[in-house]
């Protein structure tokens, strides 16, 4: 049986599992993403004919930067997400389970060039189903994975809580790690939330000596992570 799961350890020892998206959900994505793109250049391109030559150099740059750009843009901007992707709850993400970064998403882009070839992909879906999480030689370059992101099942809205600020210094990775432990609350049970807290927790006492504990450490790493949004 084929297994999509997909999983990244924190420097935390915090495990999150997600599943990658397969060539096929990808390929649809890819075409409504390619509709819109050009949907959107037919408009604009009837609209610069009326121009003639100069119209015609204008739509000529409009195409080179909508087949480019177009998803690098939403890749970077949009939480990895182009339009097509975001239609089917798929997401970009670095392969440790961070955002892409404008280098990352043009790399990748780059080289969708090369998994076109010979026609409609064929190097890229050989690609796809011979690597681990379906990735394409862009993904394997830039170090990037497709994984899906569903929205987050609709639970009752808990009450608001205040933020708590960092009794310690936290680096960049250990921040992350709080935020991504709040923003993933509302995919796991009570009892998992208690206990990722807890491992959560145990691994900063070690590192840190005066990190304080508490009754529920779930709710004050959620506290940490509205007080690091900036809710002050």
């Amino acid at each position: 049986m084929l297994d999509t799961r997909y999983q990244v350890e924190t420097p935390e020892n915090i495990v999150i599992e997600m599943r990658v998206a397969g060539p096929l959900v990808r390929a649809i994505a890819w075409l409504i993403d390619l509709t819109l793109r050009g949907i959107v250049i037919a408009g604009i391109g009837y609209a610069l004919t009326l121009f003639s030559e100069i119209g015609f150099g204008i739509l000529s740059i409009l195409i080179f930067l909508a087949e480019w750009f177009y998803p690098v843009a939403f890749e970077v901007l949009n939480h990895g997400q182009t339009p097509g992707k975001k239609s089917l709850g798929l997401q970009v993400l670095n392969d440790d389970g961070t955002p892409v970064s404008w280098s990352t998403s043009i790399l990748r882009n780059l080289l969708r060039f090369v998994d076109f070839l010979p026609m409609m992909y064929g190097t890229g879906l050989i690609t796809c189903c011979i690597s681990k999480q379906f990735r394409r030689l862009g993904d394997l370059a830039a170090g990037t994975v497709v994984i899906y992101s569903p929205p987050p099942l609709l639970k009752p809205v808990p009450a608001p809580l205040s933020p708590l600020p960092l009794p310690l210094s936290l680096n960049v990775e250990e921040q992350r790690s709080v935020l991504a432990f709040s923003e993933r609350t509302a995919q796991l049970s009570a009892h998992r939330q208690q206990e990722l807290a807890e491992l959560f927790m145990s691994a900063l006492s070690a590192k840190h000596e005066d990190t304080p504990s508490g009754d529920d450490p779930a709710k004050q790493l959620r506290r940490y992570a509205v007080w690091l949004m900036g809710a002050k």
